[in-house]
Parts: structure tokens; sequence; C-alpha cells
């Protein structure tokens, strides 16, 4: 029953309503001026750094990168500082990404950009993508400038949350919308949605239409899409990569599992499923290949053979690195201690790649020979005197 106008409510002070509504206003008033202190100090903050001198920007072609910890360069001592054991644990110094191997090998042609601590973390990153802020690379790293990749990273990051991958780098690109349409962008993400997905489809004959199956495509494959019409926003005629995802079941980690011929059947119906998406984007997308990375790995390293065993072969490096698919951080290991691609596997997803950017686009880049592979491996390992022998 409405009480009479003027009336209280029993029990309560006639001045509390308006109390309240003070102290509410007073709370948003703290809130506006704590977003205004810290928009004011993200704009006096670290800079957008300036682009590359015009000599620097004629002599390569650019190319960046969107994506997770596949293509996040292991030498950002923030997200693996030293002695943090990530990412080669007593090898790290020694131990590189496929990004800062391209660097090194052909940086006179590709330019991924200089190396440079840049970006935004923590709430300073979430306050700044609310006010719409340029925030940089989210979160801060060290790497090179037109790397936005980052560990853990999901599809739904290259265009949401505070990431936002491809929206940051399109900032980015209108600083020289020129330069870039002679650039690459490397999109390779989707391992960490799809690799829960696994033991599940294993399980099944219809892995590969499975709703989280489905799901997870068509998530995937929109965001690609949409990082795509992002970037060519600002520069239509920037050339991309669509990397595929490799099987998880060739990670040594998973080397127990899944050890017959129905599930690792299984698990590749379903991958096969989500790499023909992708690459069915890459067909209908002007200017665009696909880097079909699963064939790679079975191509380079082997698989499993018919009952579901590790039957992967030995790579040889030069006359005294054999390379298998094992975990460790020594160079003689594919994959790392903490289950990311090693040296030796980055040094040759990297030739690869420079074969399918000449294929794909007819770029006039020097090819990475066997004997270039082998050189680099062995003066990286020999840069560090105290790198310990593998």
């Amino acid at each position: 029953m409405p009480m009479p106008s003027g009336s209280s409510i029993p029990g309560r002070s006639p001045g509390g309503t308006t109390r309240r509504r003070r102290g509410a206003m007073a709370a948003v008033a703290v809130l506006v001026l704590g977003f205004a202190a810290t928009a004011g100090v993200l704009a006096m903050r670290d800079p957008r750094p300036a682009m590359p001198s015009e000599a620097a920007a004629t002599s390569a072609m650019p190319l960046a990168v969107l994506g997770d910890s596949n293509s996040h360069s292991y030498q950002d001592g923030l997200a693996f500082p030293p002695g943090s054991g990530a990412r080669g644990g007593e090898f790290h110094a020694t131990t590189l990404q496929w990004t800062e191997v391209l660097a090194r090998l052909r940086g006179r042609e590709i330019d991924p950009g200089r190396w440079v601590e840049w970006g935004r973390s923590g709430l300073a990153a979430k306050v700044g993508t609310v006010l719409g802020l340029s925030l940089g690379r989210v979160p801060r790293k060290q790497d090179h400038l037109y790397n936005f990749a980052v560990s853990g990273a999901i599809c739904s990051h290259l265009t949401e949350g505070t990431q936002r991958q491809a929206q940051r780098l399109a900032t980015l690109m209108a600083d020289d919308p020129g330069r870039w349409r002679d650039g690459v962008v490397v999109i390779r993400i989707g391992l960490n949605d799809w690799a829960g997905l696994l033991d599940a489809q294993s399980r099944r004959v219809d892995a590969a239409d499975l709703p989280e199956t489905r799901d997870t495509i068509a998530r995937c494959t929109a965001q690609m899409g949409e990082a795509i019409r992002r970037v060519r926003a600002v520069v239509p005629d920037v050339r991309i990569v669509l990397v595929g995802v490799a099987d998880e079941s060739a990670d040594p980690e998973t080397f127990e599992r899944w050890n017959s011929q129905a599930e690792t059947d299984n698990i590749r119906a379903a991958l096969a499923r989500f790499n023909g998406a992708i690459e069915r984007l890459a067909k209908a997308t002007p200017g665009a290949i696909f880097f079909d990375d699963d064939a790679w790995v079975r191509r380079t390293w082997g698989s499993r053979d018919a009952q579901g065993r590790p039957a992967y072969r030995t790579v040889p490096i030069g006359t005294a690195l054999r390379v298998t698919n094992t975990a460790g951080d020594a160079p003689r290991h594919a994959i790392l201690a903490d289950h990311h691609a090693g040296l030796v596997y980055n040094t040759l997803w990297t030739q690869s790649l420079i074969e399918h950017l000449r294929a794909g686009f007819g770029l006039p880049l020097t090819p990475i020979t066997d004997a270039d592979v082998t050189h680099f491996i062995e003066a990286t390992l020999a840069t560090a005197s105290t790198t310990p022998k593998p």
C-alpha cells in the first residue's frame, strides 16, 4: 500500500535517502576522476613508438603477426624473464621463436619491426580500452613492433577484450598505410580454443560433427574473418597468411594418450574439418593464402602409426645435432619442456614460411636453404659461451 505523501518509512531517518544519494554521487565522482586521471597518465606516458625511418621502410617488407604463444617472442623479458625456466630454461638465451628467427635470417628483406618494450597491462589496459584510448599492445611486452601475438590468446582476442589485436595493429598500420600495401599479416591462432576438445573428440566417430567442434570452428573462423576486415579497412591490399592448427596429439606430452587407431582417426577427422574451414576462408579472401601447419608437422616430423603410437622421425642438423620429437630444453628436442616449439622446430618452420610467401604471393624473397638452417642454428648455439652442450 502506498505511503502518504510526506510520510517516512518506520525505523528510517527522513534524511537517510538523501545521504545515501550524496554518497553514491560522491563515489561516482571519484570513479570519474579516477578514470580521467588514468587517461591522463596513459596519454602522457610511453607514446607509440615512431615508425621506422624512410631508409628502413624502403629496404624491407613489413610483416605483422596476430596470434598466441606460437608467435609470442621468447626473448620477451616481461613475460618470460631469464631464470624463470620458461621458454628454454637454462638454454633460454639461445631459444628463439619463429619471428625472432625470421628477423635474424631475413631481416634485410622482411621487417617485423624493431625490438621494443611497448603497450599497457592490468588496470591501465582495462581503463584505456573502455575509454577508447590508443594503448599500443595489450598486454605490454618486449617484442618486435609489429608482433601483437600474446601467449594464451584465444580466437576472440583477435578483435575482442582488452587485447583486440587486429584493431591495435590497424591503428599502427594507419601511420603509414602506403608502406603496408606491400606488407603481410600472419594470423596464427586457434590451438588454445581447440586443444581442450581432443579428449572428447577421441571417443566419438562423429568427432567432426560434435556441437563443440562446430561451435569452435565457427567462432574462430568468424574471428579470423573479422580480423582481416579490421586491418583491411586501413590497408585494403595488405596480404594475409592464415595458418592452420597442428595436431596437438603430436606433442610429446600426449604420447601416453589416444593410443589406438580409432582415437587418432577421430581426432584427425575433427582437425581436418577445422583446417578445411580455415583454408576455405583463405581461398575466399583475395590476397590471402593458407599455411597447412598440420601437414607441415607430418611432413617434417612424422606422425603416429596406425595403432596410434608415436612414430616420429629424427631430423639431422649438420653433422653433430640430431633432433627428435621429444620434450626438453636442450636443442636436441623439437619441443621445449614447457611444450612450445624449440629452436630447431622454429627455424625449420620459418624456412617453410618463406617458401609459402614466395610461392603464394610471388615475393622475391631469398629462400632459406638447408645450409642456412644448419649455419644459423650452430651459430646461435655458439653465441652464449655458458650455454650447456645439447
